[in-house]
């Protein structure tokens, strides 16, 4: 081999073993060119044996690349396998998909049986077990969300970082709709770290539960600032609805659709557009969102809750119990119990009624002992099916401790039932007057005022309920109706003592005087003769 090639030493067997790169440089010193310079270079021709000594070149320059920096987990082009993608999700607070959460307890579980003090995977496992209570409605994976995050927390406390299960607590809190103790957990990862962006979705949904929805609008804004996204975006619809901002929050599930990537995210962005279509009154749409999110995520058991409301709304009463027994058996959840126990009420099925409003009682009871707080789902079923006093008492208790609407429309409508209505009006319009475009809310105010012989505003109200939303339930839509007809339209002439009670007769108005001639001018004074001298 001449001076000044470059060759490579390599195996007889091939290219299946790296072979050892070396350069020659010129041994001579070039001070100018030579004669043979000036000729042209003769055309490039590509032999088989340069083409073999080419392609070693290539293979060994790579594995000196590879020794030079090793592979990464990034370098790996295979997607992620279920455990990552739930992990992934289960990190930004973005729904999971029931096969991929039960691949990641599973790991997860594995590994800290034997890695006690592994804080992080610890953390995982009970946000992944929060995650599995959210999808099934089973409040016995609460408790073993919360063992999980402690054994983190007794790992790592908190007072040395440890975010990820501050976060989780928090999130937890939240679930089991305690958020008080969710908000001091959002507010400690704050003080350590403001920047950390997963603590605001925390303190969004707090601060929405404790009913300061200023605070809750300010922790958006800083969540949007540290991270625009799926999380983001959910809590910016959240906020928006309960202000009445409807199409703002419509506006922000579609840019969260835009921002999901798994089914699973994107399932739920499109129930949560189905709700919202339903409480503006549009069932067909509403159907049609909901069906959409279980074509693309079939486990997305509240779908099915919402689809069966919005046959409920269509007068589809017989697809809608099917829909509601099928969520039942996926997600035990009260409040779909209540729904559809009411829709068998409203068919004329009083025995099958009875047997939900029964489970209604069972599954809360079930909740609140894995310290979930039902307290508004069985206040408006004591109101409605049970003991009002009782309603009075559970919500009076819940009011104190978190003021949302939610809970003022709840202990209204309670007192309204156990015939305190003065008491029950000053609840109905804390619960309205922030906004929110509810027809059930509508609607309880309403009946409230007419129980003060407030017709006018009954009337009112009434009318809202059903401008926004006439399929808002199978018994209270159709006795909305029929409180409105009964009141019937106001008096002609407009409101009471806008019209006189005598006829109109025109006022003699004084005749105006003639105007002043105007003041003729003085005659002017003769000029004095001059003298004669």
């Amino acid at each position: 081999m001449t001076a000044g090639a470059i060759g490579v030493n390599t195996a007889a067997t091939g290219f299946g073993h790296l072979g050892e790169l070396f350069i020659l440089t010129h041994s001579e010193r070039m001070d100018g060119f030579d004669e043979h310079s000036q000729q042209p270079a003769p055309p490039v021709t590509f032999t088989g044996r340069k083409t073999v000594v080419a392609a070693a070149v290539a293979v060994v320059l790579i594995a000196a690349a590879l020794l030079i920096r090793p592979a990464r987990t990034g370098d790996d082009a295979r997607p992620p396998g279920p455990s990552e993608r739930a992990a992934s999700a289960v990190g930004v607070g973005a729904p999971a998909a029931a096969v991929d959460l039960t691949a990641l307890v599973a790991d997860r579980e594995k590994w800290v049986a034997a890695h006690a003090d592994d804080d992080a995977s610890w953390a995982v496992l009970g946000s992944a077990y929060l995650e599995q209570a959210r999808r099934t409605a089973e409040s016995d994976w609460y408790p073993k969300a919360e063992k999980a995050l402690k054994r983190s927390l007794e790992a790592r406390p908190a007072e040395k970082g440890n975010f990820d299960a501050m976060t989780g607590m928090g999130a937890l809190a939240n679930a089991r709709a305690d958020f008080g103790t969710a908000k001091k957990w959002g507010e400690l990862v704050r003080a350590q770290a403001p920047r950390r962006w997963t603590a605001y979705p925390v303190l969004v949904d707090a601060y929405t539960g404790l009913g300061d929805y200023k605070a809750a609008q300010k922790a958006l804004e800083q969540l949007s600032e540290l991270r625009e996204g799926l999380a983001a975006h959910l809590r910016a619809a959240q906020v928006y609805r309960d202000r009445g901002w409807r199409e703002d929050a419509v506006v922000s599930l579609e840019h969260a659709a835009g921002a999901a990537k798994a089914p699973a995210e994107k399932a739920y962005v499109l129930y949560r557009l189905g709700e919202l279509a339903f409480e503006r009154g549009d069932a067909a749409e509403a159907l049609r969102q909901q069906e959409a999110a279980l074509r693309t995520d079939p486990a997305r058991a509240e779908a099915l809750g919402g689809r069966a409301r919005a046959l409920a709304a269509l007068g589809r009463g017989g697809e809608a119990v099917r829909d509601y027994r099928m969520a039942l058996g996926r997600t035990p959840a009260p409040g779909l119990a209540l729904e559809l126990g009411e829709l068998l009420d409203s068919l004329g099925r009083p025995e099958e009624a009875r047997v939900q409003y029964e489970a209604v009682s069972v599954l809360a009871a079930r909740g609140e002992a894995n310290g979930v707080n039902e307290a508004v789902v069985l206040g408006l079923f004591e109101a409605d099916h049970g003991d009002a006093g009782a309603a009075v008492r559970r919500l009076s208790a819940e009011w104190k401790r978190h003021k949302s609407v939610q809970v003022a429309d709840a202990l209204g409508w309670a007192l309204h039932r156990g015939g305190e209505d003065t008491a029950a009006l000053e609840h109905a319009k804390k619960a309205t007057e922030l906004g929110l475009r509810s027809a059930e809310f509508a609607y309880h105010r309403a009946m409230i005022e007419r129980g003060l012989g407030d017709e006018a505003a009954a009337r009112r109200h009434l009318q809202e309920a059903l401008r926004t939303n006439p399929g808002f339930s199978p018994v209270r839509g159709p006795l909305a109706k029929e409180a409105l007809a009964t009141i019937g339209q106001p008096p002609s002439g407009g409101p009471e003592n806008m019209q006189p009670r005598t006829p109109w007769v025109a006022p003699e108005l004084p005749k105006p005087n003639p105007p002043k001639p105007p003041p003729k001018p003085a005659p002017a004074k003769p000029k004095p003769k001059p003298s004669a001298t």
